[in-house]
C-alpha cells in the first residue's frame, strides 16, 4: 500500500458517487469511510436533499446488488428476513428470500416502521444473518445498510432507540445544497437521471478486498490511547447524559483505520481519529436536561472535546 497520496480505487468511487451528489463531498467520503470500515450508515435530514440518491450512487457505482424498502407502519418482519412458503410440488417449505439478501440495502425512513420491523433489520445488521423457520443463513457478503430517516415530524414515526442506534457506524446530515450547487442541479438533472449515467468502478469481490485491507492499517497504542481520552472526556462531561461505549471506541478506530487508508497510509494519525470521531459519536451521544435548557447542541460539545483533549504528537513515531 502506498504511504501517502490517496487511494485511486475509493477515489473512482467517490468520483463517480460526485457526478449524482453536487457539493457533498465530506458526506460522500464520510459514507465512502464507514463501507471501508464493514459499517452501516444512518442519514438523517429532511426530505428531498438527495439520501436516497446516494446510496443508489454507491450501490451502481461499487457494481453491487441493492434492494430498497420505503418503510411504513404495515412493513412486516418477514419483508425484510425472508418467509417460507409450502410448494406443492415439491411437497415442502421453500425459502423465499427478503429484502435483505443483497449487497447494499437501502431502509428509507426507517423510523417509520414498527420497532418490531425496525428490529428485525437491525439484527441482520448485527449478525449478518437471517433467521427463518429455526434455519439461519448467511447475507450476501459484503452487506451494507444505509438506513434514512426525517428528523422533522414524529407523526406516524418509531423513533429508534439508543441501543439500536448504536448499531449504525456513523451518521450524517447532508443539509441543503449551496446556490450555485443547487442551480446547477437544476440546469443538469431537470430532464435527464444522473443515475443512469454512472459507470462502476469495481464490484463486490475488489470491495471485500479493501475492506480487509483497510482493517489491516496499523494503530500505534498512542493513538489508541488518544480515542480512549476522546471516549473517557465523553463519559464525564457535565452536560452528557450518555457518553461513548466501547463499541462507540471501537467504531472510531475502525473509521480511523478506513481514513489512513482512503489517504494511502498503512497507519493511522491522530488527525484520522479526530477527523472521524464526529461522526462516529454524533448519534451515540445525548444531552442532559441542563445542556438542552441552554441550548447546547451535541456538535458543540463534540468540538468541545475535540479542542479540549491533547492530541498526541509527533506523528513519525506513530508508524
Amino acid at each position: 500500500m502506498k504511504k501517502t497520496g490517496y487511494n485511486e480505487r475509493a477515489e473512482a468511487v467517490i468520483h463517480q458517487v460526485r457526478k449524482v451528489i453536487l457539493g457533498k463531498d465530506e458526506c460522500i467520503r464520510c459514507v465512502m469511510t464507514a463501507i471501508l470500515a464493514q459499517g452501516h450508515v444512518l442519514i438523517e435530514d429532511i426530505p428531498g436533499v438527495g439520501k436516497t440518491s446516494m446510496a443508489l450512487a454507491f450501490a451502481r457505482a461499487m457494481n453491487l446488488q441493492q434492494n430498497r424498502v420505503q418503510f411504513t407502519p404495515d412493513v412486516l418482519p418477514s419483508d425484510i428476513v425472508g418467509f417460507s412458503m409450502y410448494e406443492k410440488q415439491q411437497g415442502e417449505f421453500i425459502y423465499q428470500p427478503g429484502a435483505a439478501m443483497c449487497n447494499l440495502f437501502l431502509a428509507d425512513e426507517i423510523n417509520r416502521t414498527s420497532a418490531k420491523t425496525q428490529s428485525a433489520l437491525l439484527e441482520v445488521m448485527e449478525e449478518g444473518t437471517v433467521t427463518v423457520d429455526g434455519i439461519t443463513r448467511e447475507v450476501p457478503s459484503p452487506f451494507i445498510v444505509i438506513a434514512t430517516e426525517n428528523p422533522i415530524g414524529s407523526a406516524g414515526t418509531q423513533m429508534l432507540p439508543e441501543s439500536q442506534l448504536d448499531r449504525f457506524l456513523v451518521c450524517i446530515e447532508m443539509g441543503y445544497p449551496n446556490p450555485e450547487n443547487e442551480l446547477e442541479i437544476l440546469m443538469t438533472q431537470s430532464e435527464k437521471r444522473p443515475l443512469d449515467a454512472l459507470q462502476p468502478v469495481m464490484d463486490g469481490e475488489e470491495l471485500k478486498r479493501m475492506q480487509q485491507e483497510a482493517a489491516a492499517v496499523f494503530v500505534h497504542r498512542t493513538v489508541c490511547e488518544y480515542i480512549v481520552a476522546l471516549v473517557n472526556a465523553t463519559r464525564i462531561h457535565d452536560a452528557l447524559a450518555l457518553g461513548l461505549s466501547t463499541r462507540g471506541a471501537l467504531a472510531v478506530t475502525k473509521l480511523a483505520k478506513a481514513n489512513a487508508y482512503m489517504q494511502g497510509r498503512d497507519f493511522v494519525l491522530p488527525q484520522d481519529v479526530a477527523e472521524v470521531f464526529p461522526h462516529a459519536a454524533v448519534h451515540r451521544l445525548k444531552c442532559n436536561t441542563k445542556a438542552r435548557l441552554n441550548h447546547s447542541s451535541v456538535q458543540q460539545i463534540i468540538a468541545e472535546i475535540l479542542e479540549a483533549v491533547p492530541m498526541p504528537r509527533p506523528e513519525r513515531a506513530l508508524r
